[in-house]
């Protein structure tokens, strides 16, 4: 598609995503316009100088939750397209202010669509869904009935006859387990009641977990990564974090950038899609291909009272799970056949490499109210519009590395 000369308007561009998203339209030739929010201090938001585009983009003061101010976008941008990415979207923060989240997202996401209804808006709207939407998602019939037994209740049930909803499409219930993710729910509802009701062009994308360079700090992938290279500079001597078990499907941020402009361009009104890899990964491999990727050839890891012994963890395999292949570490796929599982009372992981021993400590704090055990994408519909995964996890790990190796030494 040719984005020359094409308004475009970003809510969130100063945030991880839109940032990059800003960057590649700039490149395009688009004319981009950015809701941005008034900074008392008059800075530049950190990731627009990250990117080098502050001289590059039309910023525009305003608020979501003030709908005056998201008129006045609409009328100053004149939009050709509007990509809605705008969010309070740290999980933990969601439980702890869950009413600025609602405020934020499910507010925000209103005054935006009833602007552009009051607007005539005809620029078509791609909204920013989550796959946190999905929350709970039954992997075993072990883990159904251990999610009975912690929660009460499963709604909506299990499908009869199933025992996992594993990958996961986009017809999956959506059962939110945190504030953050029951507002997206609430988005993604409204996005496309306000295409059904008054005809908005409007396309959701569900997203699942997109990282690289610049990643803020409070995610898991940059706590992780983070902490590997202050290890290897020698500012810490540990690794702390919270639930090593959960899975999660990691995409690089530039792959899931060409998911919205392929939706920007072919996806169909109305429609929700997935974005992912169609692989999935726990976060303890996260840390151990890291620790790798900076450096050190990983032998074995135990718990730290020296149980629950694994030889090379990141022994890699592609065996298939839930109908998929896909490459995984030695201790993912033990995590996944349920032969292991760490907890709280293990305290933590010793990593012993070729060089020295790294402790992995577990900080209850850091454990949620509620997790999601897993998520694990199903984009053969997005694949249909021509959508490709390019970057593997690797490829992440190493542009997060790379950036915090150099602030480091800014």
């Amino acid at each position: 598609m040719n984005w020359q000369d094409k308004n475009i308007l970003i809510t969130g561009i100063s945030g991880f995503v839109g940032a990059y998203l800003a960057e590649r339209l700039i490149r395009e030739g688009s004319n981009v316009y950015g809701l941005i929010r008034r900074r008392t201090d008059g800075t530049i938001p950190a990731n627009i100088k990250y990117h080098g585009i502050e001289n590059d983009i039309t910023p525009i003061t305003g608020d979501l939750t003030d709908i005056s101010s998201v008129a006045n976008a609409i009328d100053k941008s004149e939009p050709d397209y509007i990509f809605h990415l705008a969010a309070q979207s740290f999980v933990p923060q969601s439980f702890d202010n869950p009413t600025d989240t609602e405020k934020n997202n499910s507010q925000g996401t209103n005054n935006l669509l009833e602007a552009m209804r009051i607007k005539d808006c005809d620029a078509r709207m791609i909204f920013a869904g989550s796959s946190e939407e999905y929350g709970l998602v039954i992997s075993s019939q072990q883990q159904y009935n251990q999610a009975l037994k912690q929660y009460g209740s499963i709604f909506p049930d299990l499908k009869e006859g199933r025992t996992h909803e594993l990958p996961i499409s986009e017809t999956n219930p959506l059962r939110p387990m945190s504030p953050y993710a029951v507002s997206k729910v609430y988005g993604d509802f409204l996005t496309r009641n306000y295409c059904h009701s008054y005809g908005l062009d409007t396309v959701v994308s569900r997203a699942f977990n997109h990282e690289g360079a610049g990643r803020g700090k409070m995610f898991v992938t940059s706590v992780v990564t983070n902490q590997v290279m202050q290890l290897k500079m020698g500012l810490t001597d540990r690794i702390v974090i919270g639930n090593v078990n959960a899975f999660r499907d990691w995409t690089h941020v530039e792959d899931i950038i060409n998911g919205y402009l392929l939706l920007a361009q072919k996806g169909q009104a109305g429609e929700v899609y997935n974005q992912g890899s169609m692989r999935t990964n726990s976060i303890l491999s996260y840390i151990l291909l890291s620790i790798e990727q900076a450096g050190q050839n990983i032998k074995s890891i135990s718990t730290l009272n020296g149980d629950k012994v694994i030889q090379n963890p990141t022994e890699m395999n592609n065996d298939k799970y839930y109908g998929v292949a896909f490459d995984k570490t030695k201790v993912d796929s033990m995590i996944l056949d349920d032969e292991i599982e760490y907890t709280i009372e293990d305290k933590g992981i010793l990593v012993k490499t070729e060089d020295k021993d790294v402790k992995v400590e577990f900080n209850p704090a850091r454990f949620r109210p509620a997790e999601v055990p897993i998520l694990f994408s199903n984009t053969e519909k997005i694949q249909k519009l021509g959508a490709k995964t390019e970057y593997s996890v690797s490829d992440i790990i190493k542009d997060q590395l790379n950036f915090f190796m150099k602030k480091e030494n800014q």
